[in-house]
């Protein structure tokens, strides 16, 4: 088996991470949170968690050199051995590539076509977005774009394709945002981002801001689908897991940091505070004003930042169908190429009833007052994510044996950092996790009791929303 070498393993599960969760998430998040309150909550829980949930799930994958499946059946002590149907949770992979590779499609276009016309009203935006996602010609064109790079390059195998791939664009992605950052540092209303991203205001810390920092950590260290389990299998059995996790962790949060002052300095210089809120819309319907009142210098920072979204969106669709890849090709013992053509045809087809499914004259394809898009999204992220980064975390404390755990850590944790991960591992992970949830589901049932309650005298405002809104959670 051809493995990652140390640097390449660290670049390709930072690609994984560093979607457009990081650079479109994290800043929506923040945007609806009150900023610097929700930011220093995701610091501390990154750190304090999302380190611990790193180095377990590497040490699952470090340890067995194997796919995710297989991986819990030999780490497995119990009697029965059941814990390795935590491993099908990799299916959430090529569930998620099905809405996610479509919204990197929408990257696609807006780089492609809308760079060059960029809207000069928030009015016309809106429109210019609705009439995408009616669009299906142009959204399937965009997926097969997006679907096809992925199985080249998943083809092609760890070491000459994820490898080499994320060694050219994890430092590209990096250069292009520095750039916006230096050019956003250099407007009036830089200063004003930079206070709402780092004077914390307490009093807007609430459970909901708790609830989405924790979320922010978990998905966008791609946790609880297997691809850093299979990642890990493919490094030297000497790698230091910590400082691998550091190594993930750190520039994630870097990228995030930039992300945000970037796009906060242009909404409120050329927008109002009002639209740092603006949800999902953020990237595809308040940025491309903002930049169109830049004039022609507008175009080229849209290009540029869209370059950038894509970059970090195709580093993560590769790490989501790695998982499933190596699965079959070790249950089967066909050829990876083969594989990777395959998985990508299927996921294609799906999307395309996803993409059907945004089409307002398909009501046959939404139910519960949501779209097969939003539910693909939903199931991956609210139970798919969330049961397997639950049951990995209780797997490794609980189901491996203490003094094997220490024997595997103990050349890069001390006896007091084992501990502190242990315990993290034990309590804090489960809890956080299940605590993410519990809300999700309550946020799903009651919302839809408020609606159905309130359905004729909010018609007109809900069918705007569904219009110009798209629930999506990055991984």
């Amino acid at each position: 088996m051809t493995n990652f070498s140390k640097i390449g393993f660290i670049m390709a599960t930072l690609g994984s991470s560093i979607g457009l969760g990081h650079i479109w998430r994290f800043p929506t998040m923040a945007g609806q949170n009150g900023g610097a309150a929700f930011i220093l909550l995701f610091l501390i829980i990154s750190v304090a968690i999302g380190v611990s949930m790193l180095i377990a799930e590497m040490l699952i994958g470090n340890r067995t050199r194997t796919n995710a499946q297989d991986a819990f059946y030999i780490l497995d002590e119990s009697k029965h051995k059941k814990w390795h149907l935590v491993g099908l949770t990799i299916i959430g992979g090529p569930l998620i590539l099905t809405f996610y590779c479509i919204v990197l499609g929408w990257v696609v276009y807006y780089l492609a076509i809308m760079s060059l016309h960029l809207p000069d009203n928030m009015t016309d935006s809106k429109l210019l977005f609705a009439h995408l996602k009616q669009n299906f010609t142009a959204q399937i064109i965009s997926f097969a774009v997006v679907i096809i790079l992925t199985a080249y390059f998943v083809a092609k195998g760890v070491k000459n394709g994820i490898e080499k791939l994320n060694f050219v664009l994890m430092p590209l992605l990096f250069i292009i945002f520095i750039g916006l950052l230096i050019y956003a540092m250099t407007l009036e209303h830089f200063s004003d981002s930079f206070h709402f991203m780092f004077a914390p205001d307490f009093s807007k810390i609430t459970a909901k801001t708790l609830i989405d920092s924790m979320g922010q950590v978990f998905f966008s260290l791609s946790l609880g689908i297997g691809i850093v389990v299979t990642y890990a299998a493919f490094t030297d059995e000497k790698q230091n897991l910590f400082n691998a996790a550091l190594w993930v962790l750190i520039p994630g949060i870097i990228i995030s940091i930039i992300a945000g002052l970037t796009i906060f300095t242009f909404v409120f210089e050329y927008g109002t505070k009002a639209d740092v809120g603006e949800g999902e819309g953020l990237v595809f319907i308040t940025l491309p004003v903002m930049f169109g009142k830049m004039g022609t210098l507008g175009s080229v920072i849209c290009m540029f930042f869209m370059v950038g979204l894509a970059f970090a969106g195709i580093s993560s669709t590769i790490s989501l169908l790695e998982p499933s890849v190596k699965w079959l090709e070790d249950k089967t013992g066909k050829n990876r190429a083969f594989l990777s053509w395959v998985m990508s045809g299927i996921i294609f087809i799906v999307g395309s009833v996803l993409i059907l499914s945004l089409d307002e004259n398909h009501d046959e394809l939404s139910f519960g007052g949501k779209s097969l898009f939003v539910w693909a999204d939903w199931i991956s992220a609210n139970i798919l994510m969330t049961l397997g980064g639950i049951i990995t975390a209780l797997f490794v404390g609980f189901a491996i044996k203490t003094k094997h755990l220490r024997e595997w850590t103990k050349s890069y944790l001390s006896p007091l950092e084992f501990t502190f991960w242990l315990f993290a591992i034990r309590i804090l992970a489960p809890l956080m996790v299940g605590a993410i949830f519990i809300y999700q589901i309550y946020t799903l049932i009651y919302p839809l009791k408020t609606e159905t309650a309130q359905i004729e005298i909010n018609t007109q405002k809900q069918e705007s929303r569904q219009d110009y809104i798209v629930n999506f959670k990055l991984v």
